[in-house]
């Protein structure tokens, strides 16, 4: 079995922007999310990112987080098969605007249909399949191990509608907080088959002794 701890990176503070492949810093000073989250991952994981700075900065701070000897050596991955949907033109529009002036055919969840490509972007179909043909590169390569992917909200959409075997529009439905914790192990075999979804959109610091700290913004 292969067990993939897929992390949303931490929250991006983007003045109410898309941002989509916009390379910015993202928000890690809620110190008690970081520790709970160090708490939740295993030991002995294979750390993957993708190439934006934000999956860096969100793994960096597990890591300094973390109580654990282990922890301190990790050196992640960047797999820009991971990162989040490229918005082309949207990105820097103000999205309450966007959203308003939205011709038909809109999307109750996202931007637009998983088909639709933004001019000069890509489309979230694009991002469903190079995120299946990452995990199924990985999950080869990694058989038997965890593997922690800090990644993007897109992404880990992408990575549970893989794993249920849904089409791109039916995996924008899911909600991927900044920081949870989504869960997907592979039994074997087939990539593409043989998966067991045990959590989604987990967040640990809300539990236990961690109850009172709130979510990131």
């Amino acid at each position: 079995m292969t067990r993939w701890w897929w992390v949303r990176h931490a929250p991006v503070p983007d003045l109410g922007r898309i941002y989509g492949q916009e390379d910015l810093d993202c928000d890690c000073t809620a110190t008690g999310v970081f520790t709970a989250l160090a708490e939740a991952l295993p030991d002995g994981a294979v750390w993957l990112t993708s190439q934006l700075g934000r999956t860096h900065q969100t793994a960096a701070a597990i890591v300094a987080a973390s109580v654990r000897q282990e922890h301190r050596a990790i050196s992640p991955e960047a797999v820009s098969a991971f990162a989040e949907q490229h918005l082309g033109d949207w990105q820097g529009q103000d999205r309450v605007a966007f959203h308003a002036d939205r011709p038909q055919p809109r999307h109750d969840h996202w931007f637009g249909p998983a088909g639709e490509v933004p001019p000069n972007g890509e489309s979230f179909a694009t991002l469903y399949a190079r995120v299946s043909a990452g995990i199924a590169q990985h999950t080869q390569a990694q058989r038997g191990r965890d593997i922690v992917a800090v990644a993007h909200g897109g992404s880990i959409r992408a990575a549970v509608g893989h794993a249920l075997g849904m089409d791109p529009d039916a995996a924008l439905a899911f909600t991927i907080d900044n920081c949870s914790i989504t869960r997907l192990d592979h039994l074997g075999g087939d990539p593409a088959r043989r998966w067991r979804v045990v959590s989604v959109n987990h967040r640990p610091w809300r539990t236990g002794l961690l109850e009172g700290i709130g979510a990131p913004a």
